[in-house]
């Protein structure tokens, strides 16, 4: 078999939708937290008539924007990738994923663009109340499309609905390709996790204005519903975390086992805090565990068993470190975020969270804790289900293109020179927007939009921007 250093044309395309994908999912992720955010400021800003949560809507807007725009480019190419690199797996699976596809084309795409444009640009063109349902809209599309691509997705984890002929899936009943036994708790789990990662951007940014004695308003503003937000969602993460795990431990064991780094069903599982798993010699080295604690989380039992990484061929085991450790990274950046979160509302409800510059520092640099978190969560789900690309219907090594190893190396060179030149300038450019702040968004007393209707009385800014 040809290979390029070493490294297989199986093995360098799935290389290359991990550096895809991974670069993609973290904007459509960000994209669906801060439509939903700019929504709710814009019902603020109609219902009390303040001016600061219109100027925070229109300044996240712009950044809303940009993220949007990268979400849809890097999306593009990986549809491409599946057609290159993925041929067999889209003649296998190809009745029962492209539907879905279309699906979000037709319902979440269409809804987007009929009333994104109102949302960028309508700001002086169209009354409060049409701009604020634009946003609404908008916010709802972005939803429905990460429904469809996790109803997909969760499809390749636990597919259901669905005959084999020849080794082609049909579909048989879409209630229950949509509705697969992964799908429910995949789809809260990721739809509370881009409400998560938003939620920390935005905090973030307050405690940036705070610190530096600009915007204090909107600053808090943004302290207020990000960490309030983070309080809230975390926790409910946790719980929602732990149903998805029962999920998967009965319709994908072999990915707990590895996600636990679990040999041989001996008795009561320990918890492994850390260790160093060794796939050839099947054991963990230096590891450091808590008795019990892996039956209680896992089975809810204090006795509680299940099987092992030896109970499953060797070619039915997915790779254990990169599950076992970006698990241990996702879980422990959640731990991290609700600490974060409860404190962070502890010290608002006080009233010190202005004179607490060590927090605020703090918060500041954790804006990427939450895409981290989101990239651990994929890591442990993606690779984990290997050696499956649709768990029990095609492996990975039987879905790809007749390419050579040489071919997917180019093109995974380049994917890798252009995303880094093309998404280093789009986040920089994200990064400055930011750093000019709200005041910039400041409308003029020519540009005021129309003061809503509804709901209290602007405030001073409203009537004389300064």
């Amino acid at each position: 078999m040809e290979t390029v250093f070493g490294i297989d044309a199986v093995l360098l395309a799935r290389i290359q939708f991990a550096f895809t994908i991974a670069f993609h999912i973290v904007f459509p992720a960000f994209s669906i937290g801060l439509s939903a955010f700019i929504a709710t400021l814009e019902v603020l800003w109609l219902w009390t008539g303040s001016a600061h949560f219109h100027l925070l809507a229109r300044f996240w807007t712009k950044i809303f924007a940009v993220s949007f725009a990268m979400g849809v480019v890097s999306g593009i190419v990986m549809e491409y990738q599946i057609g290159t690199n993925w041929s067999r797996f889209g003649e296998v699976v190809g009745n029962t994923l492209a539907p879905l596809f279309s699906y979000e084309v037709l319902t979440a795409f269409f809804l987007e663009a009929s009333f994104l444009g109102v949302m960028l640009f309508g700001w002086n063109r169209f009354p409060p109340w049409l701009h604020t349902m634009a946003s609404i809209f908008v916010a709802l599309g972005t939803a429905l499309s990460g429904f469809w691509i996790l109803a997909a997705n969760s499809w390749m984890q636990t597919p259901a609905g669905h005959e084999l002929r020849d080794g082609i899936a049909y579909p048989v009943s879409w209630f229950h390709v949509i509705f697969n036994p992964s799908f429910p708790y995949r789809f809260a789990h990721m739809m509370i996790a881009t409400y998560i990662t938003t939620s920390m951007v935005v905090a973030a940014s307050g405690a940036r204005y705070l610190m530096a004695g600009r915007c204090t308003r909107e600053a808090m503003t943004m302290l207020r519903m990000g960490l309030g937000m983070l309080a809230l969602l975390a926790p409910l993460q946790a719980a929602v975390g732990d149903l998805h795990g029962l999920n998967t431990l009965e319709h994908q064991p072999a990915k707990v086992a590895a996600i636990e780094a679990h040999w041989e069903d001996t008795g009561p599982v320990a918890l492994v805090l850390f260790a160093w798993p060794d796939m050839q010699q099947e054991r963990n080295r230096f590891e450091l565990a808590v008795p019990h604690l892996g039956s209680l989380i896992l089975t809810h039992e204090w006795n509680g068993r299940f099987r092992g990484l030896r109970e499953f061929p060797r070619e039915e085991r997915p790779p254990v470190a990169p599950v076992f450790f970006a698990f241990r990274l996702m879980v422990g950046l959640g731990v991290a975020m609700i600490a974060l979160g409860w404190w962070g509302v502890w010290l608002l409800w006080r009233g010190r969270i202005a004179q607490r510059r060590g927090f605020l520092r703090l918060l500041r640099v954790c804006w990427p804790v939450g895409f981290v978190a989101l990239i651990a969560g994929w890591i442990v789900t993606e690779v984990g289900r290997q050696p499956w690309i649709a768990w029990g219907i095609l492996r990975t090594a039987d879905a790809t293109s007749p390419v050579t190893a040489v071919q997917v190396a180019i093109s995974l060179t380049l994917f890798v020179l252009v995303y880094f030149v093309v998404f280093s300038i789009g986040i920089r450019y994200i990064h400055r927007m930011i750093g000019k702040g709200p005041e910039a968004q400041m409308p003029g007393p020519d540009t005021l939009p129309n003061r809503p209707l509804a709901g209290g009385q602007p405030d001073a800014r409203e009537a004389t921007p300064s």
